[in-house]
């Protein structure tokens, strides 16, 4: 694959760039889509060669065709294949004896249509492999690239875009024309937009990595249907942004899984692909968006206006309550109003009237005109304190909406600052909102959005000036135990590991774990209980029960010996009564921590992203509370503290009602060995530490789970 990838780095800038297109299966049928593809190239005033080949045609639209790929003389830098799926291999094998590199495959009827149409794939894939051809396809829209330098239009959208900074990345077609049509209504322009269907070659991996290269791209806009290979994905993402600084925004539709099995494990009923996507996802820097209005008006923000140098803004409005609501979202979304300087107020005092409100944010009044609001911007953008602006306008009867809409691109246009604007309301405003547009101010039509907006960017710039963290490993453990118990277990397809053993495999990864005892009859119960001593817990050790407390397998809180011997025969009953069908190892004993915060860790193995660690706050109710937080595995210390660190109950773990601070510092550790059990042992599909008695000066592992 690595082969494959460079070759693609190779051949995608004739995808984009080519001095000569073929379109190849291309039919003088209008509003088909081989016509339509033409036309799209013609239309767009395409800077190069263009080659129909129609075995049926001698001229389509004035312009001389060919039979075959092969009778063309000239040289072919891409070719469009847009015969049906039932052929395709045919026109691609030409291409290869052709020498054609590049190629993009418009055709339908591939993998989408199930085993006959996968087929096909892998036979368009094989032929791709013998020539060194990189195709982007099959079942796409096509390309578009808006560089003058190219101008190509290898699509059948209806129209081609505005030339602008925004790559956009799509593994749907359908979606790609609304898209389209959305971005034209907002003068949104594009520079590359790339539909790439069933990505059976070149994948969106390999088009980030182009478009980080890409001097016309300043945002990266992708849509997936499916993350096929998550690991690959976020390695790639962490490098475009790193590299290049240029922001991910992501919509990855399936964010829910009706239907999806049951899971054995805390961990894996908790850890649905939407939640590991999501946790995936900020672990890279990749900005995961909930449709494609709130993409745009993130990705304008990123596109249009200068970076913010921080996240204190300036207010300007002309009604009060707009003002506080924009007040509202800014703070709700982790930004700060901006205190402005005392050269700044006399400034406001000497041009706003005495009844419009001075501080921030500044009221301008309804009857406000250009002066006002070209008065209030001039002072906040000059003042320090202020690194972004909101300019807010309702649309009185006096308002000059579109000569306002002026002011602000003309008076933004002399500062290093970005500028919003929240022109509210729909008709009246229409034409200020145009004029806001062509001029590159970003536009939302709610306050909230617009607040949205600049905290996501002001946050990705923060995470930017951050070094780069590494997965930690907390050193060359000898595992070979661990593997032993683990190979064993799947040897004998073992769903389980009893919990002693598991307790075994935690501890050699560096976990503190409690002294224990099995005892396997009831005369040895006396002699390990006080050994192990009082306050205790017995517990049921089986291979076959995950669930202790539903088949009553547990007693808490022993005192005595002679409580000790009650316990150990009341868990053999309910054992044998509740789950008569269970093996039953033994009984284990161990000490009960009081006086500690219950904590869970977890680790489920994901088919795209691998091993997946959960943390949150721990005990039975972990299921109905849902406060727990995911990152992939190997985790660095910083990523194992902002997985403890997001959860609602995180200042449970400081000092409160008189405890002392939990010992966060271990627990930071724990998650990053568990990281590194989860890495190196892959025999492991889940496993649950719940849970993980959390004191001030250490911390215990009290119950232990592990699925293979």
């Amino acid at each position: 694959m690595k082969k494959r990838s460079s070759l693609h780095r190779k051949n995608l800038h004739k995808i984009f760039y080519p001095d000569s297109v073929a379109i190849v299966g291309a039919n003088k049928v209008k509003g088909t889509v081989p016509y339509d593809i033409l036309m799209s190239i013609v239309h767009a005033n395409f800077n190069g060669v263009v080659f129909p080949v129609s075995p049926g045609e001698r001229f389509i639209a004035g312009i001389r065709t060919y039979k075959y790929v092969i009778d063309i003389q000239e040289d072919v830098d891409l070719a469009i294949l847009v015969f049906p799926s039932a052929v395709c291999h045919l026109a691609l094998e030409q291409c290869g004896k052709k020498g054609i590199k590049s190629v993009i495959i418009i055709s339908a009827g591939f993998r989408e249509i199930g085993e006959k149409g996968l087929e096909r794939e892998r036979q368009i894939l094989s032929i791709a492999e013998k020539y060194d051809i990189s195709f982007i396809g099959p079942n796409c829209l096509g390309v578009i690239n808006t560089d003058p330098k190219s101008h190509l239009n290898a699509s059948f959208a209806r129209k081609m875009p505005e030339e602008g900074p925004i790559g956009f990345l799509s593994q749907s077609g359908a979606l790609c024309t609304a898209v389209l049509d959305y971005a034209r209504a907002k003068h949104i322009g594009f520079s590359k937009f790339i539909s790439f269907g069933n990505k059976a070659d070149i994948s969106e991996i390999d088009l980030l990595f182009y478009l980080m290269e890409d001097e016309k791209t300043k945002v990266i806009l992708l849509y997936l249907e499916e993350v096929s290979n998550g690991k690959e994905l976020l390695a790639a993402a962490r490098e475009v942004i790193q590299k290049s600084g240029k922001p991910i925004l992501i919509i990855k539709s399936g964010r829910t899984e009706e239907g999806a099995a049951a899971a054995a494990s805390h961990t894996g009923s908790l850890a649905g692909s939407d939640e590991i996507c999501d946790a995936a996802f900020e672990q890279a820097g990749i900005i995961r968006c909930d449709n494609i209005v709130d993409m745009f008006n993130r990705a304008i923000a990123f596109a249009y206006q200068p970076a913010p140098k921080g996240d204190k803004v300036a207010i300007i409005t002309n009604a009060g309550g707009p003002g506080v609501l924009t007040t509202d979202a800014a703070i709700k979304t982790g930004l700060r109003l901006a205190k402005f300087s005392d050269e700044t107020a006399k400034y406001l005092k000497q041009h706003l009237p005495s009844t419009s409100n001075r501080n921030n944010p500044i009221d301008v009044i309804g009857d406000a005109r250009t002066d006002r609001y070209n008065a209030a911007m001039t002072a906040t953008f000059k003042d320090n304190d202020v690194n972004a602006v909101f300019v807010i306008l309702t649309p009185q009867s006096m308002t000059d909406i579109d000569l306002i809409a002026r002011e602000v691109a003309k008076v933004s246009s002399h500062y290093d600052k970005p500028v919003y604007a929240s022109f509210m309301g729909e008709a009246d405003v229409q034409e200020g909102i145009e004029v806001l547009q062509r001029n590159g101010i970003p536009h939302y039509q709610l306050p909230e959005s617009m607040a949205d907006a600049l905290s996501c960017v002001v946050n990705f710039n923060k995470r930017l000036e951050l070094p780069a963290s590494e997965p930690g490993a907390t050193s060359d453990i000898n595992n070979e135990s661990v593997h032993r118990i683990l190979n064993k277990a799947t040897g004998n397809n073992q769903r389980l590991i009893a919990e002693n053993q598991a307790y075994s495999i935690l501890k050699t990864y560096g976990f503190p774990t409690l002294p224990v005892r099995v005892v396997s009859s009831e005369e040895k119960v006396k002699p390990a209980a006080n050994e192990i001593g009082y306050p205790q817990v017995m517990k049921i050790v089986s291979d076959d029960i995950a669930h202790k407390t539903e088949v009553g397998g547990i007693v808490l809180n022993i005192q005595n010996e002679d409580e000790a011997v009650e316990a150990y025969g009341s868990i053999v009953r309910n054992v044998k009564e509740k789950s008569p069908e269970s093996g039953i190892q033994g009984i284990m004993i161990a000490p009960m921590i009081k006086d500690g915060v219950e904590v869970i860790l977890g680790m489920k193995r994901d088919p795209s992203f691998g091993p997946v660690l959960m943390f949150g706050i721990g005990g039975i109710h972990v299921e109905i509370y849902k406060d727990v937080s995911f990152r992939v595995a190997p985790v660095s210390k910083e990523d194992a503290m902002s997985m403890i660190e997001a959860i609602r109950g995180y200042p449970l773990l400081g000092e409160f009602r008189g405890k002392k601070a939990r010992d966060v510092q271990l627990l930071q550790s724990c998650i990053v060995r568990l990281g590194q059990l989860a890495t190196e042992c892959e025999q492991i599909r889940e496993l649950d530490i719940n849970p993980l008695i959390l004191l001030d000066k250490g911390c215990y592992v009290a119950d232990a789970k592990i699925m293979v």
